[in-house]
């Protein structure tokens, strides 16, 4: 199977998607914030809050695991991305660092298929065409050396970020 065949971009909610893990684009705490990380948490329910409060903190750059409880995934795999300053706190280096971890943690626990959200672009305000290009990168090296994850699913929250994301991908030829 090709890179091309496993790696899908699609403009949806992530927490509709029927995979084995969603990627919540989360804070340090893991709580429920703003965003993908407040719709995700809405949508698995208390118990996910709950879950969060034994497995957190988790600092920048680094992922953790939880159960997806009402989701249609069966998995969390929370990532902490940076928040934007303007480039100047190494935030290119922690969102590749917390796509790295997100994909070792999928590729650990064995998940087949991964769906992420455009990590660190909503309320942490990092700019979409720069962390789409990281973003892609790094999914693309980890699905190249990936023994277990077959699919990475790019869920773009609408169709601005689509474009982004499909013209990003052209533009690395992946």
């Amino acid at each position: 199977m090709s890179l091309g065949d496993r790696l899908h971009i699609l403009q949806a909610d992530i927490t509709t998607l029927d995979v084995d893990a969603i990627v919540n684009a989360a804070n340090v705490a893991l709580m429920p914030g703003g965003g993908v990380c407040g719709a995700i948490h809405r949508a698995a329910g208390q118990e996910l809050v709950e879950e969060c409060r034994e497995v957190g903190p988790c600092p920048t750059g680094e992922a953790r695991l939880t159960h997806g409880f009402k989701l249609k995934a069966r998995w969390v795999i929370h990532a902490v991305g940076p928040v934007w300053m303007n480039g100047t706190q190494d935030e290119d280096r922690l969102l590749a660092s917390c796509y790295r971890a997100a994909m070792a943690l999928a590729e650990r626990h064995e998940f087949e298929s991964v769906a992420f959200p455009a990590i660190s672009t909503g309320t942490f305000s990092f700019p979409l065409p720069r962390a789409t290009t990281i973003a892609l990168r790094e999914i693309g090296a980890s699905l190249e050396k990936a023994q277990k994850v077959r699919t990475v699913t790019c869920a773009c929250f609408d169709a601005a970020a689509l474009r982004t994301y499909q013209e990003t991908r052209r533009l690395l030829d992946l």
